[in-house]
């Protein structure tokens, strides 16, 4: 028997989305602002090669917040990007995936390694009809003065707490509290700062 996922409920996909609810992820309106937010990243990556400046007001459009003398450099690739903050002199390195189904929220004075991934989406483990195409997601906070090592992986619903440094290549699973380093697979804190 096939299970109604959104049986009784009215709402649009998008709505189910921007609530944390499973949604279905080919929906056309949502696919439509991916593709947006990919032309508009693809457009500041190019408008970045030629002058990082003038970018910038593309990147400010892209995102949902960008702070003063934050720095992103790209690629960036993102869902939506909408939902993405950044907060003021964060610096980005190059090759950032953030998977915005959720809001990401990156605090201030913040360091981003190179091919860090930050990722919000989720999806159901039980077996059922349209399981592929079915998602939920769960939002990421990083705090201020946060350094993320090359490579690291944020995985969705945690928090890591303000100057914080999290290892290259560690992957994030559960939260992080403030004024540690941690490292691994799964990440765990090993000292103080």
């Amino acid at each position: 028997m096939a299970t109604d996922h959104f049986a009784g409920d009215p709402r649009s996909n998008l709505e189910r989305m921007r609530a944390g609810d499973l949604y279905i992820a080919d929906d056309p309106e949502i696919e439509r602002r991916q593709r947006q937010a990919v032309r508009l990243a693809a457009r500041y990556q190019a408008a970045y090669t030629e002058d990082p400046a003038t970018a910038r007001p593309l990147l400010a459009e892209l995102l949902g917040s960008l702070g003063e003398e934050a720095h992103v450099r790209p690629p960036l690739w993102v869902d939506y990007g909408s939902n993405i903050t950044i907060g003021a002199r964060t610096f980005v390195n190059y090759n950032l995936t953030a998977l915005d189904v959720a809001a990401i929220a990156i605090g201030e004075d913040c360091q981003i390694g190179p091919n860090v991934q930050l990722l919000t989406p989720t999806h159901p483990l039980e077996p059922g009809p349209r399981r592929d195409k079915l998602e939920a997601a769960r939002p990421i906070t990083i705090g201020d003065n946060v350094w993320l090592g090359g490579g690291a992986i944020v995985l969705p619903g945690v928090t890591i707490g303000d100057n914080s440094v999290i290892g290259a290549g560690a992957v994030v699973t559960k939260d992080v509290p403030a004024n540690v380093v941690a490292v691994g697979n799964p990440a765990r804190p090993v000292r103080n700062v």
